[in-house]
């Protein structure tokens, strides 16, 4: 059992709101901020300013094209636009005070994504931001790239967590995020992280080339490179049709996605449904009174994407839970398939790590490994091929669920062999460059750690080091 022991001076000393729950003063919150207040430091307010997005008024909504509208879901590491959903110029001249640019470091502040951070590598004329993330820009004496990077440490983690108020749905007040403290380090070694999260950074963006050269070998196969689906108001389709879909709504009979399908048939006819290419488990949901601050990972639908378990806002269950739930344990070369809220989700498991995945995703194993291999499947069901398909297949559902019969009946192309032996080596040439980028990120968080604990000197010592490490293996390779 943890406890802290607090006075009450120190209470109104902490917080303006006067919070006295238990939860604010963690023993681990509390000993980060004596570490930090070891250390010279200043608040964020005094060295940036720290703005919010801005909510899309009631009577507007998303077009087709435009001006890119940056979302919670976009804050990634390096933060992104291309998957954005898009404004009408007219839209964007009324909420342009609230755009993010080039170096801008974004925190999400509200829902159960609080906490992501990201940094802005894309330098666009206009773009518009959220108001369920904050930015942190014009920054005095700190370089973008080290805030950054501190915000990921778990010196910026505990404030991020701390501060954090609500429970149904959780949010990070800006007023909260300028008071947060931030450790005055040299300029040597904020250049030095710096030098770090830009190496970090051309690795990313170079796994994402070389993955977009991988679904370009499978979309030129197929005449998709350059198909765009159009969605057609009217058009006419026979009764019959409706009973034996058991549908009867639109969406569903959209002549785009009959295009597909006969599009994806009329490769060499070579195709099978999922359900022929793999076995499909279904995992479990123990239910929120089984979560744990710390123990065997449980993984649901938001942790999971295409190039990784998300850790940001991980439950965990007991130990003696996972030995009960073991058979749903996950085996190496698995994919796991989300079915429900962000249903398609496909990630190749390659670890060898204990965790169990939540009611929401499905494990999928191939059942014969000389027709298809798993890199190849995990693309096509990540690409547009099998989303349109699932768009379909949910269409006019309020809560989305794929449900498990229309998982194996999607339609999967099987390429030549050494075409899928192409694509192979790209995505794992492409999660190469991933892994690199994160150790790299991960040197820095740790050596921003060190130089907080110890001091500048030191951590850069250890960065160093581990830098040769890095060196020393890709030259092997």
């Amino acid at each position: 059992m943890q406890h802290s022991i607090v006075t009450y001076k120190k209470v109104i000393e902490a917080n303006s709101d006067l919070r006295i729950d238990g939860e604010y003063f963690k023993p681990e919150y509390l000993s980060s901020e004596n570490q930090l207040e070891k250390i010279n430091y200043n608040t964020l307010d005094n060295v940036s300013e720290v703005k919010g997005g801005k909510r899309l008024p009631l009577n507007e909504s998303f077009s087709d094209d435009g001006i890119p509208y940056i979302r919670a879901e976009d804050i990634r590491i390096f933060s992104d636009f291309t998957k954005s959903p898009r404004i009408t110029l007219e839209l964007h001249r009324k909420l342009k005070n609230y755009q993010t640019t080039y170096n801008d470091v974004l925190l999400t502040i509200v829902g159960n994504s609080i906490g992501d951070v990201g940094i802005v590598r894309f330098n666009l004329d206009k773009c518009n931001l959220t108001e369920n993330c904050a930015k942190i820009v014009n920054l005095n004496s700190f370089l973008p790239e080290f805030v950054f990077v501190f915000f990921l440490c778990i010196y910026g983690k505990y404030q991020i967590h701390r501060e954090k108020v609500g429970t149904a749905q959780p949010k990070l007040a800006l007023v909260r995020i300028r008071k947060f403290k931030i450790p005055l380090l040299i300029e040597d070694f904020q250049s030095k992280i710096k030098e770090l999260v830009n190496t970090a950074y051309k690795a990313n963006k170079k796994a994402c080339e070389i993955y977009s050269q991988a679904e370009q070998i499978l979309l030129y196969q197929l005449n998709l490179l350059n198909w765009k689906p159009k969605h057609q108001l009217t058009f006419n389709k026979n009764y019959s049709l409706t009973q034996k879909a058991e549908r009867i709504d639109a969406e569903y009979f959209q002549p785009k996605y009959n295009e597909l399908i006969n599009i994806i048939k009329s490769y060499k006819e070579n195709y099978k449904t999922l359900g022929e290419l793999v076995s499909i488990k279904k995992c479990i949901e123990p239910g929120g009174d089984a979560y744990r601050d710390e123990g065997v990972p449980f993984i649901r639908v938001s942790n999971l994407s295409i190039l990784e378990i998300n850790e940001n806002n991980l439950k965990y269950i007991s130990d003696k839970l996972y030995k009960e739930l073991i058979q749903f344990q996950p085996k190496e070369n698995e994919i796991l398939l989300s079915k429900d809220a962000t249903p398609g989700i496909a990630y190749h498991f390659k670890e060898k790590k204990k965790m169990i995945p939540s009611g929401g995703i499905l494990r999928l194993k191939l059942r014969n490994k000389d027709l298809i291999n798993e890199e190849y499947l995990t693309l096509v069901l990540n690409s547009i091929i099998v989303q349109e398909q699932i768009k379909r297949d949910i269409g006019g559902s309020v809560i989305l669920h794929w449900r498990p019969d229309q998982v194996k009946e999607t339609i999967v192309p099987i390429l030549d062999k050494e075409l899928q032996h192409e694509i192979k080596v790209k995505i794992n040439e492409s999660f190469s460059q991933r892994d690199k980028s994160k150790n790299l990120l991960e040197i820095a968080k740790k050596g921003v750690e060190m130089a907080i604990e110890e001091n500048e000197e030191i951590a850069e010592e250890w960065i160093n080091n581990e830098l040769k490490k890095i060196n020393k293996a890709e030259d092997v390779k």
